[in-house]
């Protein structure tokens, strides 16, 4: 049992060492900052208690740790399996639940966020507003997104805001998952202009199916679980003064909004396309209007 002064606690008529957990805390040395001391006492000891719980067995504890060694091997910069990992037994979309939960309860509240997701890349193309992410993609439903980044405080406009968007394409895999598609394909990134308008077209989004072929997968299996994901568009706004916003957006026609395999889905986040006519780029549009909170801000 843990206590809340940082120390173990084990019950005495325990089959196990009762002074074994807090021997290995106590092992942490005095330069260590307060924070990491926190963490990690705390992980020490639940992970302790999980294993004592559930008296985990060599064999057991040797698959997890295969499991994760098998995690690092696949990640690289285009994959992050270790993460996916996460998001399947629902831990990232937990920790931006905790970060956020503030933000969540003000009036003056900021965009909702949602997890990264592990298929996000650094080097995404700088585009014209105006212009297009998809290309080669004969059977998606083109989609005109647009909206305006306003303070969250004022209302006012932000101008020099950037939207990093990505987004997977009707084949249910992400550009760096598929040979046929071109680099960069389905992502780019927009630029607010002085009345803080963005714009691009992308595609309707369609579900898929978190990749199955590495641990994350054999993890689902092993738990009897789908691997679809609700259509969505991944977005991170940020500017500078502001916090930056990571999140997705997810089609409220979509059937696994209330059974997303990494439990992502806020209500605040349900979009609804919409026919578009007289634009002969598209035929659905999209306004989505981000609300960024002002660094300083106590949300």
């Amino acid at each position: 049992m843990a206590t809340t002064d940082g120390s173990a606690n084990v019950a005495a008529d325990s089959r196990f060492d009762p002074n074994f957990t807090q021997h290995v805390i106590e092992a942490i040395g005095p330069k260590t900052t307060p924070r990491m001391r926190q963490v990690m006492g705390s992980l020490i000891r639940h992970i302790h208690d999980f294993a004592r719980e559930n008296e985990l067995t060599i064999d057991e504890w040797m698959a997890g740790v295969e499991m994760i060694n098998w995690a690092g091997k696949m990640s690289d910069n285009k994959r992050n399996e270790g993460q996916l990992m996460c998001d399947v037994i629902g831990l990232e979309s937990l920790v931006d639940e905790i970060t956020f939960k503030r933000a969540a309860e003000t009036t003056d509240a900021a965009t909702a966020s949602a997890i990264l997701g592990p298929f996000f890349r650094h080097d995404a193309p700088i585009l014209e507003n105006e212009s297009t992410i998809v290309h080669g993609i004969a059977d998606g439903e083109i989609t005109y997104m647009h909206g305006k980044v306003l303070d969250s405080v004022t209302k006012k406009p932000v101008a020099g805001a950037w939207i990093d968007v990505w987004q997977a394409s009707t084949n249910g895999l992400y550009e760096q998952q598929d040979n046929n598609q071109v680099e960069h394909n389905l992502r780019g990134k927009f630029k607010t202009n002085d009345s803080g308008h963005y714009g691009f077209y992308c595609l309707r989004p369609t579900p898929y199916p978190v990749p199955f072929d590495g641990p994350a997968g054999k993890l689902l299996r092993l738990l009897d679980r789908h691997p679809f994901r609700p259509a969505h568009i991944h977005l991170i706004v940020q500017r500078e003064g502001y916090k930056p916003v990571t999140t997705q957006i997810f089609d409220r026609r979509d059937p696994f909004l209330e059974n997303d395999s990494v439990f992502a889905v806020k209500e605040s986040l349900i979009v609804d396309f919409t026919p578009l006519k007289g634009n002969p780029k598209a035929t659905l549009e999209l306004e989505y209007p981000v609300l960024l909170a002002p660094q300083g801000e106590s949300h």
